[in-house]
């Protein structure tokens, strides 16, 4: 509660709306780390898989769809968790995976960082025939990867997405209508 009225705070004394959001782990068994009424204190909640990478492919799709169906779930974050030159993606059906969250209205992540770049712009193209929505997103952890957003939006222009595809191109009202459309939000 302290941290969501400093925001409310920051975003007041500056003028500028600022959502105050959550990453939450996707957990081995789909559940999210947090439990639902933590997570009705925000106003977006990233689901992201950040531990145990070696489940087969239908035990890491299927967890990554049952965190895609909570009401909560914004966005699924670095959908294949790879990591270049480092990790590669965990075995998933990447397909039924963009056919969950356009089925949840879950937009999936295009992730800037120059280790992940994740989803691979090939995969940006079945999502966009299936009407996913997108966003493009740094995974910041520096002050200086904020300049990483380059590296999403070419791997976007790549895989042909047009900005009304993306949720962090919309205006405040549609983002705001975005939030709403699961879980009844209470945006200031």
């Amino acid at each position: 509660l302290l941290q969501k009225n400093e925001v409310k705070e920051i975003s007041r004394k500056l003028n500028v709306k600022i959502f105050h959001g959550i990453e939450s782990d996707i957990l081995k068994d789909g559940s999210l780390d947090y439990p639902d009424e933590f997570m009705n204190n925000f106003d977006f909640v990233v689901a992201s898989v950040h531990s145990i990478f070696n489940l087969s492919e239908d035990d890491m799709t299927n967890r990554i769809i049952k965190a895609i169906e909570n009401d909560h779930t914004d966005l699924l974050g670095h959908p294949t968790g790879r990591l270049l030159l480092e990790r590669d993606p965990y075995q998933i059906n990447i397909e039924k995976v963009i056919d969950a969250c356009v089925e949840n209205d879950v937009a999936i992540e295009i992730n800037s960082n120059a280790r992940r770049l994740d989803l691979y712009w090939e995969n940006i193209y079945y999502a966009r025939e299936k009407g996913c929505r997108f966003s493009i997103n740094q995974d910041a952890h520096t002050i200086d990867g904020i300049n990483d957003l380059k590296y999403g939006i070419k791997m976007g222009i790549k895989g042909g997405l047009q900005s009304e595809e993306v949720i962090n191109c919309y205006n405040l009202e549609k983002f705001k209508h975005f939030l709403k459309r699961k879980v009844n939000r209470e945006l200031n």
